[in-house]
């Protein structure tokens, strides 16, 4: 079962940033989602992003259980890339997400889902330059 704590500091961000309230997803911005807020696929793995969503999308199936009854999901593929026990906290002005392995991200982003939808229409996959 894939889990994710949210700390107080975290959801009360959240709550300010008026993403809390929404279905959201966790994601790894690699530039290659449809949701992705970065260009260029040299950061893989290295930046994570939560996207407010209007509803839940049945591309992102993988439902995170934790301690604050958000609805976040993710899909197979990020799940992969984000480890066990996760947590999201809010420090020195930033989202950070650990996992058992230590820090994933220090800065991680909030996006608006339908917003970044129409913004990437036109981006077509496999059309990312090689590092």
């Amino acid at each position: 079962m894939a889990k994710i704590k949210f700390t107080q500091a975290a959801l009360d961000y959240l709550k300010k940033r008026d993403v809390l309230g929404h279905p959201m997803l966790l994601i790894a911005d690699d530039a290659g989602g449809k949701y992705s807020m970065l260009g260029g696929s040299c950061s893989m793995g290295m930046h994570f992003s939560i996207i407010k969503l209007d509803h839940p999308d049945k591309d992102y199936p993988v439902v995170l259980h934790n301690n604050a009854g958000v609805k976040i999901y993710t899909s197979d593929y990020d799940l992969t890339l984000l480890g066990d026990n996760l947590v999201l906290d809010y420090k020195n002005a930033g989202l950070m997400l650990k996992s058992d392995s230590g820090l994933l991200d220090g800065a991680v982003g909030i996006g608006n889902g339908p917003e970044l939808l129409k913004a990437n229409y036109d981006v077509k996959q496999g059309q990312v330059k090689n590092c």
